[in-house]
């Protein structure tokens, strides 16, 4: 399989996988740029506990987070999309509800400790994320009276690889399928392909959610497998499921 994920998570992905014994091979087509917070940002994060639910959407967003964190910050009512990213959360002792369903926003928004959360006199709630994040999350929200504050902590690039090197490694590597963990790393994914995209459309492509699913069937991927989730244990679900076939 090839794994696209950020450098640190691909490594991860990919020891976790040969424990199974399945074959991962590392091209991360996300690079994470740290973005500099002004003090007024600063202060937001480290006054979490004047909203009614702190929000964190990924885990490069959870980790840029504790690092501008004060000691004594840990206050607030903290929340996350999937398992990963609370888990990065609970390293620093920061209590963190989650669904545990699926890894996506639909499922967080169904939470019923988020409901309860925003049971208050003008709720209002902080979004940690990265630039450029999708905003049906806030947008839901605020149909339901919710204020919403960003907080953009990084930016995502696609990493500089030379022409063909997506398929060189593909085929040099007898590599039978591909996993993308976001939207945008399908985007960079076909970015990468260029013309050679459609080739590799029909490679098995394992996505995180319906929504990426659905954004790889319009692109032309022939045969999309929906993990259900973004985590390791999603990805092996789904891969023991669809055996993706000998090349």
């Amino acid at each position: 399989m090839l794994l696209t994920r950020p450098a640190d998570d691909c490594r991860a992905l990919a020891a976790t996988l040969a424990e199974h014994r399945f074959y991962g091979s590392c091209m991360p087509l996300l690079a994470i740029e740290p973005l500099a917070l002004t003090p007024g940002q600063l202060a937001m994060l480290r006054q979490a506990q004047r909203y009614s639910a702190v929000i964190v959407v990924s885990k490069p967003a959870a980790r840029l987070a504790i690092e501008r964190l004060a000691a004594e910050a840990n206050q607030g009512t903290w929340f996350s999309v999937g398992a990963a990213t609370a888990a990065v959360l609970q390293e620093h002792e920061l209590s963190v509800t989650y669904p545990e369903t699926a890894d996506d926003s639909e499922a967080l928004l169904n939470l019923a400790q988020l409901h309860a959360a925003l049971q208050t006199p003008e709720p209002r709630v902080l979004i940690i994320r990265g630039e450029g994040g999708r905003e049906a999350l806030a947008e839901h929200l605020r149909a339901q009276g919710v204020a919403v504050d960003y907080l953009q902590v990084y930016r995502r690039r696609l990493p500089q690889y030379p022409a063909g090197a997506l398929c060189e490694r593909i085929v040099s590597e007898r590599l039978n399928g591909l996993v993308v963990s976001s939207g945008q790393g399908l985007q960079h994914l076909q970015e990468l392909a260029g013309e050679q995209w459609s080739t590799l459309r029909s490679l098995p492509l394992f996505v995180p959610s319906p929504r990426v699913a659905e954004m790889a069937r319009a692109a032309g991927a022939r045969n999309v497998v929906d993990c259900r989730g973004a985590s390791a244990a999603a990805l092996l679900t789904a891969l023991r499921e669809h055996a993706a076939p000998t090349p």
